[in-house]
């Protein structure tokens, strides 16, 4: 997990600075990031999360490798986009992580009806969340056996991995995660996640189907909108509830709180600028420029700074776990608004001024990161 995590921050680092200095394309750098980084570290988190929910044993050493060959072929993706290896890798690399999405999705099934009890309704989240992976790479094949339907494929893919694997992993394990972030587990959490899988998959399902349906019939950009509606009030339903319980003063005085409510912000943000983008208001790249930074840095720095110590340091809770996760959380709350307005400057074309914020906070993170494996562990 620690290997997985530690490439996922490597990749970014170095994309955005390849990036940055033109060395590399926006969309190829986006490419790797995704590819090589953010799905092998949702299936790692999907593995550290689906014993909790279940109640079940550790995983096999065979299910832990699993992130580690998914980012392994991760980094095949660039070569084969840019030239340098045939295009045709690219639906080997699909179908090999179509069937690793199997793999993990069979083993969920199973923790889950084999759990002692009722398991956790977050696990349907992870499941839902990997059969959007599995038609992610089928649009890939699909690219590349219909290539006339180019566009409409891409548009699948695009929301199947950005709102289906991403968005449907992230809100399985947010309501849980921050109040744990907090130390205050929140019983509304089981039920809330009960309730709203299913407006949540409707809301994706019309986006995937009717953004590259509107390339064909213009009212297809009616359905997307629909969707991203449904997914706007899922996100603003949720920060109420943590507002609710827990008061801006908690989330705002936490340094792995505030990022994971902040990438709840940086999502509706994204979602209303797809809609301008659906009915000609803007075009699409700050849709996805605001993404990066809003939603999924935060997500991503937030979750890593709780999981870390528990990765490194599994079981009972020691002093230098929580010396860990003070370390990755040191500045949390400036990282976060700097990413926020990383994504707000995106949106406004000032493209120079938001990649030097969102590179300033992803540095600042990777040296808290390099300082919290300095910490020994504790012989208290």
């Amino acid at each position: 997990m620690l290997t997985v995590a530690g490439f996922t921050l490597f990749f970014l680092l170095a994309s955005l600075v390849l990036a940055l200095i033109g060395a590399l394309a926006p969309w190829l750098a986006a490419h790797l990031v995704f590819a090589a980084g953010v799905v092998p570290l949702i299936l790692a988190a999907m593995i550290h999360f689906v014993p909790v929910l279940t109640r079940s044993g550790d995983p096999s050493p065979a299910i832990r490798r699993l992130p580690l060959v998914a980012q392994a072929l991760g980094l095949l993706v660039l070569p084969a986009l840019a030239g340098i290896l045939p295009r045709s890798l690219l639906a080997l690399v699909a179908t090999v992580n179509c069937i690793l999405a199997g793999i993990l999705l069979r083993w969920i099934w199973q923790r889950a009806h084999r759990a002692l009890g009722s398991p956790h309704p977050g696990w349907r989240w992870y499941a839902a969340a990997l059969i959007c992976l599995m038609l992610a790479m089928l649009a890939v094949i699909g690219q590349l056996l219909f290539p006339a339907g180019w566009t409409a494929w891409r548009l699948a893919h695009l929301h199947l991995n950005t709102l289906g694997l991403v968005g449907l992993a992230a809100f399985g394990t947010l309501p849980v995660l921050l109040p744990t972030a907090l130390g205050q587990p929140d019983p509304e959490a089981g039920r809330w996640l009960q309730r709203m899988l299913w407006p949540m998959l409707a809301g994706v399902a019309l986006v995937v189907v009717g953004a590259p349906l509107s390339i064909f019939f213009g009212p297809g950009r009616i359905v997307a909108a629909s969707g991203a509606a449904a997914l706007m009030i899922v996100s603003i339903l949720l920060a109420a509830q943590w507002l609710r319980r827990f008061g801006m003063s908690q989330l705002t005085g936490d340094g792995v709180a505030l990022p994971l409510f902040v990438a709840l912000s940086g999502f509706v943000g994204s979602l209303l600028f797809g809609v301008a983008h659906a009915f000609g208001l803007m075009p699409g790249q700050p849709t996805l420029l605001l993404w990066l930074p809003a939603f999924l840095l935060p997500l991503i720095t937030g979750t890593l700074s709780q999981l870390l110590p528990v990765w490194r340091w599994p079981g009972p809770a020691i002093p230098a776990r929580r010396q860990m996760r003070a370390t990755l959380a040191w500045l949390g709350q400036i990282r976060a608004l700097l990413w926020l307005t990383a994504g707000t400057l995106f949106a406004a074309d000032e493209i120079l001024t938001g990649s030097l914020l969102l590179l300033v906070g992803v540095a600042s993170w990777a040296l808290n990161l390099a300082k919290a494996l300095r910490i020994p562990r504790s012989t208290q």
